[in-house]
């Protein structure tokens, strides 16, 4: 394993982050493809073995049992120093709103429940999980700057926004001497690559790491044209996502698999490598234990420049889905 500095952060990094959505209670919460508690520490405990140190979970996977069965397994396998976890908030409920908490008390009351879900005293990096249209942005900055300043997440991160609302966000930070977030979770990979129009460059000039979620396609980066699984047959959100341009992915889904039988190697290996290449660690999800495997051989290898653009070429603008595209309307459940 390669590790890395996560942005302007003083934390080392696995290159890959093991995604931890694929962990839970099946029976509850918006998937019923997840893996049990047994699996959960089978398939963390490989990964701890294999170098990755960096985890991402989220109290709304499988209704707080991710967090959970995470929480458990690395007080278990590792000691605290030897990894890097890291855990989300959503925006305020409307409940929340006309009860009348403030967006500081909401970020503490939800990191308050991750911590006691994790079984810690603290994360590594606290994200926003989705921009909230209906707290002031100010509100979320100065709660975020609280529970840094209360010792209870060392650094923050923002998942799904713009590169304008990101900008906004670390500026204002900067101004008013809050803290500011040094990594962002968006939705890239080789079908899905719209963050490379502003969030990537702007990434690059602030030194803000890119950890991408879905980094595999929900597996559909990972697998040959015909072959499944569970989480392809089961997974709504993903059919959401990926379903309406699927032909058009199907074509350099090829070149992936093409690209790998030339090698030797795994299409996940392929796929993530050319990820690789572009942003800090990817977050890898992980139901088997042979998944962590494919991620780690990623790590070691390397793509030729011709092979980066044939598997680039036939890329065309793909219209924004799921929490991006609803353009500030929430909507409740379908996260990642």
């Amino acid at each position: 394993m390669k590790y890395i500095k996560l942005g302007k952060s003083d934390m080392n990094v696995s290159r890959i982050c093991m995604g931890c959505m694929g962990f839970g209670n099946s029976a509850t919460g918006q998937h019923n493809w997840t893996v049990d508690e047994t699996q959960t520490r089978e398939i963390i405990k490989h990964g701890l073995d294999n170098g990755i140190n960096f985890y991402d979970t989220a109290p709304v996977y499988q209704n707080g049992t991710s967090e959970q069965f995470v929480g458990r397994a690395l007080r278990d396998f590792a000691k605290r120093d030897d990894y890097i976890i890291a855990t989300k908030f959503t925006p305020r409920t409307q409940e929340e709103i006309d009860a009348g908490v403030s967006g500081q008390q909401h970020i503490e009351n939800y990191l308050n429940q991750s911590l006691k879900n994790l079984g810690m005293d603290y994360v590594d990096l606290y994200i926003y999980h989705m921009w909230d249209y209906n707290t002031p942005m100010e509100e979320i900055m100065e709660g975020l700057h609280h529970v840094v300043k209360a010792g209870k997440a060392r650094y923050i991160g923002i998942s799904n926004c713009f590169a304008w609302q990101l900008a906004k966000a670390n500026f204002y930070a900067r101004e008013h001497g809050l803290t500011e977030f040094i990594s962002i979770q968006g939705h890239y990979n080789l079908i899905a690559r719209e963050e490379e129009r502003e969030m990537v460059p702007f990434c690059e000039s602030e030194n803000i790491a890119m950890t991408p979620y879905s980094a595999l396609a929900g597996g559909r980066l990972s697998k040959h044209f015909g072959e499944t699984s569970k989480r392809l047959k089961q997974d709504a959100y993903a059919k959401f996502k990926y379903d309406a341009t699927a032909k058009t992915d199907g074509k350099i889904i090829a070149r992936v698999a093409e690209i790998a039988e030339k090698h030797g190697v795994s299409m996940t290996e392929v796929s993530l490598a050319w990820l690789l290449i572009k942003v800090t660690a990817p977050v890898v999800g992980a139901t088997k234990v042979s998944h962590v495997d494919g991620a780690v051989k990623a790590v070691d290898l390397t793509l030729t420049e011709d092979e980066i653009a044939y598997l680039e070429e036939l890329y065309v603008p793909h219209a924004l889905v799921g929490v991006m595209a609803q353009n500030g309307k929430q909507k409740a459940g379908n996260v990642v």
